[in-house]
């Protein structure tokens, strides 16, 4: 940087050239001396190829080196300071006149004193020219032997150590002043980075990944095609309430390092935010870009050995590419997020491509988002009941709360429209407040030995209030509390266990009592059923009326019913549809049925019709 400084401004190289040679042109006219003339001519060669140098040098400064540029700037400065020097040093010795003496001393020493300030970023050059064009002026004083001459070159020689000191000082400021400067710039670079990179795994974070890409978006051409992978971890919030954090984190960090290994060259890898990960690349094809997500994706699943143990860990990934399925980044980014949740929905662990259809799924979920708050609003929504029979008297012990929604231009909405979004958005938890409220509210009319069963969200329970906004809402039907079953699921074990604890452990005090529904389709485990007050098991419906039920089902349907009975437990077979299905759960020990084969879920009214008929039945036995 120093060195460079001698470039800048090659307009006052210019100038004090054109000063200089000016001078010695009219010195050379007045006196009619030969040799003025040719030092003219040689000032003018060399000043005209110091001030060309500079301007080509200084525009491709980047591609020289600081010697280059140093030994470039050096040869010209000494030459014309020797030349101007000499020119003077002429001038006093063959005595062409006072005038012209006057005139060229007094640019030779003008020049000296000028450029040794303004060269004085490297002080070797700047002494050089100094001395240069001082020490032959200041000798041809001394050779005439005359006094005032004598006291001219003294005083020249006396302003050299004078111009060295002050040359000095601009070189310490000026020294200073640019090591403060890169000082500053490698500060600021430094904490660019880290603004820029997660402190985690050492990837480019959300920050980082915004400027990569804008860098990348500006240099793309009509042929340029991008791929952006969008990598989530499946359940892996599993492994930090598990393991801990510490071990989530050196999974990340391992994570991270598999990503950097089979990623194309030039591509950005950064880590999104939590367990998701992004990897960002100019890609040449689709083909090529299905074998950079199939490698990701195996090397991601490959097992992780953390301290000696086993982990599997799975991923899901949407992909979408440029310009294909975007032009900009964020219709890039909007297009794998949305590969990415269709490959959550199809059973996570896979990779899918965007497509447009998953744009009109969006612009179909925005639409049930928007009009199921109006619907709960305007009371479209219905809830229905499905009865729990007994297996052994065949009498009604409970039923299910099923919501429904009847849209008034578009028909009945199935649940497994709705109820997904309403758990995105986080509309769930509203609609579940109102479910439990109408359940009660209808359960407050049946038969004291009739309990009713609601469907819980892990979002309604990890909502603030969430035990109380349930209190509330039976005490305002004036249902009795142990009347109320409450179906959670076992993800909500898994995902929040202190919550959900104080959750359970609060309405139990008041008697509501709690099933684990959907029981062997996920992280099954007997440390749930162990540690929390469940009274009742449901049992998935694939083990009754699924595609694979057989042998091996029967086998697991009779061990958790040989559980459930000794641990004094309800276990619920759902799903039953034929009078077989019945007899086969009944004999593997299942206490309670549900299914289409007692009845769908009916309308309130249905369902205190199904009660009525059953008491009516009762009794004409008694009195039969």
């Amino acid at each position: 940087m120093l060195v460079t400084t001698l470039y800048t401004q090659p307009s006052s190289l210019a100038i004090g050239a054109v000063a200089t040679v000016g001078a010695t042109a009219v010195a050379a006219y007045v006196s009619q001396a030969f040799w003025l003339g040719v030092a003219c001519v040689v000032l003018a060669a060399v000043g005209a190829a110091r001030v060309l140098s500079a301007i080509v040098l200084a525009a491709d400064d980047r591609k020289a080196s600081t010697q280059t540029l140093e030994l470039a700037y050096e040869i010209g400065a000494f030459s014309y300071a020797l030349a101007l020097g000499l020119t003077a040093a002429y001038t006093i010795w063959w005595e062409t006149g006072a005038q012209v003496e006057l005139l060229m001393v007094a640019n030779t020493l003008g020049y000296g004193i000028g450029v040794s300030a303004r060269n004085a970023g490297r002080m070797t050059i700047a002494v050089g020219q100094l001395a240069l064009t001082c020490v032959p002026t200041a000798i041809a004083c001394f050779a005439t032997g005359e006094l005032t001459r004598i006291a001219l070159g003294m005083t020249i020689l006396l302003l050299i150590p004078a111009m060295i000191s002050i040359a000095g000082n601009i070189f310490t400021v000026l020294r200073d002043s640019i090591a403060s400067a890169e000082t500053s710039r490698k500060l600021a670079d430094k904490m660019q980075r880290l603004a820029r990179t997660d402190v985690v795994t050492g990837l480019a974070n959300r920050a980082g990944l915004d400027h990569a890409m804008i860098e990348t978006m500006m240099r793309v051409d009509a042929e340029t095609r991008i791929a952006l992978f969008w990598i989530d971890l499946d359940r892996f919030k599993e492994v930090n309430d598990l393991l801990g954090h510490p071990v989530g984190d050196r999974v990340l960090k391992q994570v991270a390092e598999r990503l950097r290994e089979v990623s194309p060259d030039g591509a950005t890898v950064a880590r999104f935010g939590g367990d998701e990960f992004i990897v960002f690349t100019r890609i040449a094809d689709r083909q090529i870009a299905e074998r950079v997500a199939s490698e990701i994706h195996c090397e991601i699943m490959r097992p992780f050995r953390i301290d000696g143990e086993r982990l599997e860990v799975r991923a899901s990934l949407g992909v979408a590419m440029l310009p294909d399925h975007g032009t900009d980044a964020d219709t890039l980014m909007q297009g794998a997020d949305l590969a990415l949740y269709r490959a959550k929905v199809n059973g996570r662990a896979q990779t899918c491509f965007f497509d447009s259809s998953m744009t009109r799924d969006l612009v179909r979920r925005r639409e049930i988002e928007e009009e199921l708050r109006i619907a709960i609003q305007r009371d479209e929504l219905s809830i229905f009941f499905q009865p729990i029979v007994d297996l052994d008297t065949g009498r009604i012990r409970a039923f299910e709360a099923l919501v429904r929604w009847f849209h008034p231009e578009k028909g009945e909405l199935k649940p497994d429209e709705f109820i997904p979004v309403a758990e995105e958005t986080g509309v769930i938890v509203t609609l579940g407040n109102w479910i439990t409220a109408q359940a009660a509210r209808v359960a407050a009319g049946w038969p004291d030995d009739v309990s009713v069963a609601v469907n819980l969200s892990p979002l309604q329970i990890r909502a603030p209030g969430a035990a109380l906004g349930i209190k509330n809402a039976l005490r305002e039907a004036g249902l009795d509390p142990r009347r109320m079953e409450l179906e959670v699921t076992e993800s909500l074990f898994i995902e929040d266990n202190h919550a959900t604890a104080a959750f359970i452990d609060e309405l139990s005090e008041i008697g509501v009592r709690f099933a684990l529904d959907d029981f062997g389709t996920g992280y099954s485990s007997l440390g749930y059923i162990n540690t929390f007050p469940l009274s009742k098991i449901k049992v998935d419906r694939s083990f009754v009326s699924g595609a694979h039920v057989g042998r091996k089902s029967d086998a697991i349907i009779r061990a958790v019913a040989e559980m459930g009975s000794t641990l004094g437990m309800d276990i619920v077979a759902e799903g039953l549809e034929t009078i077989e299905q019945v007899q086969a759960v009944r004999e593997a020990g299942c206490t309670l049925g549900q299914g289409y084969y007692f009845s769908r879920a009916v309308p309130d009214y249905l369902a205190a019709m199904l009660l009525a008929q059953e008491r009516e039945q009762d009794i004409r036995q008694v009195n039969g």
